[in-house]
């Protein structure tokens, strides 16, 4: 797992060779990133399915529960299949914007 310290955000990219092997090293080094903006970074050499992205929900749910954002880059899917508390964007750019909409509307205190 690639993980890279941005002023606003963490970036985490797979250097795995599954899908479910990245999703062990995600999930064994979240706890240090809980308290941060996250940004993942799916790549396309992996074939993902709904099932993969929706075992990043439950991390999802606790950033928004304290304050942070979650977001998942990910190609050719369909967001409408997923729930609105799962941020998922085909862009690195569109990947920040949500983050700083986040952080506008937590401050207005939505």
């Amino acid at each position: 797992m690639i993980v890279e310290d941005k002023k606003e955000y963490v970036l985490i990219k797979p250097d795995e060779n599954s899908f479910s092997n990245f999703f062990s090293s995600f999930e064994k080094e979240h706890s240090n990133y809980k308290e941060k903006h996250l940004i993942v970074q799916v790549l396309e050499k992996f074939t993902i399915s709904k099932e993969n992205i929706l075992l990043f929900l439950s991390y999802a749910v606790r950033h928004q529960e304290n304050g942070t954002s979650f977001v998942i880059i990910v190609n050719d899917v369909d967001i409408d299949d997923f729930p609105e508390t799962l941020n998922i964007v085909p862009t690195l750019v569109e990947a920040q914007d949500i983050i700083e909409m986040e952080n506008i509307e937590r401050e207005l205190g939505f």
